[in-house]
């Protein structure tokens, strides 16, 4: 069955699989999914990925990052510029998530950044989703 919405697919698998305690979730791959992965990686909200060249679909497998207690490193994750309802932000209007506990990120003309890298380079753009 296609997805209309592959982006939003991506962030409900990590948030089910972040939920349920898996330690890995397979995403099927796409250029764009693959930088918000690696914005996440660096942010530290999960610990690694690896990218599986299949004949059909290429796949990437995120490792899921824990605390001591298994509390998950995403508590929350949400899209919030759908394909129904594009949502775009300046530079002056990207919202902080939890008072700067969590990150905002953006699709800009730089390419995928988190909000405060888009600040430091004095550009908005399409506000993807926020993680906490």
């Amino acid at each position: 069955m296609p997805v209309n919405d592959p982006v939003g697919d991506m962030l409900t698998r990590l948030r089910n699989a972040s939920r349920a305690r898996h330690d890995k979730v397979v995403i099927p791959h796409s250029k764009l999914k693959v930088e918000i992965v690696k914005v996440l990686k660096d942010e530290g909200y999960i610990g690694d990925f690896t990218i599986h060249e299949l004949a059909p679909q290429s796949e990437i497998s995120v490792q899921l990052k824990y605390g001591p207690d298994r509390s998950p490193a995403i508590t929350g994750i949400h899209r919030v510029s759908k394909p129904g309802l594009r949502r775009y932000v300046a530079v002056r209007e990207i919202p902080q998530v939890l008072g700067g506990m969590g990150i905002s990120i953006l699709s800009t003309s730089r390419g995928i950044l988190v909000d405060t890298e888009a600040r430091k380079q004095k550009v908005g753009g399409e506000l993807l989703c926020k993680v906490y």
